[in-house]
Parts: structure tokens; sequence; C-alpha cells
């Protein structure tokens, strides 16, 4: 007799996938959005020169006297070593490790290694840091220049930003806008009179989320809610001292016959000039 489910349902009794469900996460954006990295472990000087002087300069004629003209530098200084890691570790038996159908040290990992990185991002686009323990937030930055808006993101407010852009000489084909998906939604749905919107997609075929008046549009719910910034990200530097790291402890916690998944990160971040951010405020949803 051919044995069947209902004869041996023991080897049957409850099947479990050995894929792994995931859950729909907010994608890392501030570092792929192409800021200038920089491989440090220590503290980390970027030469500067200062604005141009042109202006002061005089025509000098024949037989006249050339003044003279002091050259001055600047530095902007990133990694401090008081800059504090974003570090992580995770204990499992090996009973679990052994017995679980899925990779338990693979899902780990990619679970932490996922969420060290969504708190960088959280803290690289947000308005808070110091410079000291932590680094500065996109909004916290010092010398930018805030301008408070008090209503909601239109067409009108990217074109002022874009504008004064423009006036200190940032290249406009680098700049992106960082926006919220609310205020996103809101200013891609304005249409005009014959019922047309006023930003659509270009006939390259750019997908669901479209430049806005010629800016690359970077959306995440990672920013400050009434906040945006239009930046240059090519004047924007990150030290890194590791990427997220992951490092399996096999004998820290052998006495207790466990392991454990340990994932460290270290970053700062700052603009190497502070004119190429521009940052938004006073944002309200809708149109």
């Amino acid at each position: 007799m051919a044995l069947s489910t209902s004869t041996a349902p023991e080897l049957t009794a409850e099947q479990v996938s050995r894929i792994l469900t995931k859950p729909l996460e907010a994608a890392s954006v501030f570092l792929a959005a192409g800021p200038r990295i920089f491989d440090t472990a220590g503290p980390l000087r970027i030469p500067s020169l200062p604005a141009s002087g042109a202006a002061a300069l005089t025509f000098v004629g024949e037989n006249e006297a050339i003044p003279e003209a002091d050259a001055e530098f600047g530095e902007v200084s990133l990694m401090p070593s008081t800059m504090d890691g974003v570090k992580v570790i995770t204990r499992y038996s090996n009973e679990l490790a052994r017995q679980s159908v899925v990779s338990l040290e693979a899902a780990i990992r990619d679970r932490l290694v996922a969420d060290v990185a969504a708190r960088l991002d959280a803290q690289f686009l947000g308005d808070a840091g110091d410079g000291i323990d932590t680094p500065f937030g996109l909004f916290a930055y010092p010398g930018v220049t805030d301008t408070a808006v008090t209503g909601p993101l239109t067409p009108d407010v990217i074109l002022a930003a874009q504008g004064d852009a423009l006036a200190r000489n940032l290249d406009p084909s680098r700049l992106t806008l960082f926006v919220r998906p609310e205020d996103y939604v809101g200013v891609r749905g304005l249409k005009d009179a014959d019922g047309r919107y006023l930003i659509a997609p270009d006939a390259s075929g750019t997908g669901l989320v479209v430049p806005i008046l010629g800016a690359r549009a970077v959306i995440t719910a990672r920013i400050p809610e009434g906040r945006a910034a239009l930046v240059d990200m090519s004047r924007l530097a990150v030290a890194r001292d590791q990427a997220p790291t992951v490092k399996v402890l096999t004998e820290r916690y052998a006495d207790y016959d466990q392991q454990a998944v340990r994932v460290t990160a270290r970053y700062d971040a700052k603009p190497l000039d502070a004119s190429a951010v521009l940052t938004l405020s006073g944002l309200t949803a809708g149109a």
C-alpha cells in the first residue's frame, strides 16, 4: 500500500516556505544622489578657495605700480575623532540557526544592514546633528540660507529657488530637488485652465517620478515635514570611515551557545560650499 497524506501526515504536517517575505521599504537616497565621497578613518580637511575678488581689481596704466593682492584659503573639516558611528548587534542561538528553514544569518544581516542604511539616510536628510558627535543633517548645515514659504510647493516657489541658484552660479544641470511625497504629488497634480498638467513627462520616458522644471526630483518621506531643498550634490562632501560592515561573531557568546551579527557604519557629511544648498520651510500639503 502506497503512503499518502492520510496515512503519513507527519511527513507533510505543515510545510514552511523557504522564501522569506520582506516588507516594502524606502530606498536610501542621500548617498545615491551623488555627493562626493572621501574614504577616511580620521579627521579630513578639504582646502577651499574664497569667492573671487575680481570686482576689487583695478586697471593699471603704463609705468604705474601694480597693487598687491593677498591669496586667502579656507578649509572644510569632516570626520572629527569624536564622531559616533551607527552600530548594532543581534544574537541568536545555534539551535535556531540549525533549525531555521531560511538562512538565519543572511536574513538578520540583510535586516540590520537595511536598518543601518535607513538610520543614516534619516540623519543625512534631517534637521539635527552637531557635526561633533553626529553628522549634520541637510537642514542643519551651518551657513545655509532658508526661505520661508508658508504655503504649498508650487512651480513659482521652485522657480524662485532656481533663480536664487543661478544667482549663486550653481550649475542648473546638477541641481537636485529633495521633496516629500505629498509635496511632490501636490505640485505634480497642478493643471492649467484646460485641465492639462503643468508638469508632464518628456518624450524620453522618465517614469513615474519626473523632473520638475528641469531639476531631478528625489522623493523621500525622511525629509522633515514642511521642508524641501534644492541642492547641487556635487558640492556636498561625505567622509566615509565605514560603509555598513557586517561581522559574524561566533566566539563572543560561545558560553551561551550563541552567535551574533554585528553591523557598523561611520560617516560624516557637510557642504563644501553652503551656497550650494537652498532650503525651503513652512510648506503645507495641497495646492
